[in-house]
């Protein structure tokens, strides 16, 4: 079936955030604290594991680093042009709307929920080429796996912020069903090199959101979205 792999997540998703609403009722605000600042831990050694696979190479029985200027480069321009669109301001804003809407006004950590969890479940490039994956081949395996984790991600960032991180199935249907739809269109240009580099500068992105776990929101992190464009870019620039 086509676009299945990308049912499947949104339906983890949805299910992850009903599973971690009703384990979230019989927690203190205390313990829903700690866990928020645990599943944060979590992430941060997650993408640190995910940043260092794509810096670090073996030549000649020695480990060496590399890809600094790459990550530099990226992760500026990318920046710069979030902050001039303020797509930060794009997703509270959005949060806020589904916040009225949905009948949660008074949830005051909702907004940050949503925004928390729909980037983490986002970034990565398991979305991007699964979703690749399932409009061409109609193999939806990479989805499916993804689902698994986003379920398991899901039900612990809901227990802990709130319903806020269930409505993150809407980004997540929007990009990858968009993907999906295109995938022809795309496929050409998601070259083994594209794929590596979107890994890599979403494992930063998701060290980022991380950060903002274990120690409240000092990142921007939506703003730092177009880093990804310019990772895919700069996999056609031979100097890269």
């Amino acid at each position: 079936m086509f676009g299945l792999g990308t049912l499947i997540n949104t339906g983890a998703i949805l299910l992850g955030g009903l599973l971690g609403g009703l384990i979230g009722r019989f927690m203190k605000e205390s313990v829903q604290d700690a866990l928020c600042k645990v599943c944060g831990v979590a992430t941060l050694f997650i993408a640190i594991s995910g940043a260092l696979e794509g810096m670090l190479q073996i030549e000649n029985g020695a480990v060496k680093s590399g890809q600094g200027l790459f990550i530099i480069v990226c992760l500026a321009l990318g920046t710069l042009i979030g902050e001039l669109l303020d797509i930060e301001k794009g997703f509270e804003r959005f949060g806020e709307w589904l916040k009225q809407k949905t009948g949660n006004a008074k949830d005051s950590r909702f907004v940050d929920a949503f925004v928390t969890a729909s980037l983490t479940v986002c970034i990565g490039a398991m979305a991007i080429v699964g979703a690749i994956q399932d409009g061409i081949l109609g193999d939806y395996s990479t989805l499916s796996i993804k689902s698994v984790l986003d379920l398991i991600i899901i039900i612990v960032l809901t227990s802990s912020m709130g319903k806020g991180c269930v409505f993150s199935a809407i980004p997540v249907f929007l990009l990858e069903g968009g993907m999906t739809l295109l995938a022809k269109l795309i496929s050409p240009i998601m070259t083994d090199k594209a794929i590596f580099n979107i890994s890599l500068i979403g494992s930063i992105l998701i060290f980022c959101v991380g950060v903002n776990l274990v120690w409240g929101k000092k990142l921007k992190v939506a703003n730092m979205l177009p880093a990804l464009i310019f990772a895919v870019i700069f996999a056609f620039l031979p100097w890269f």
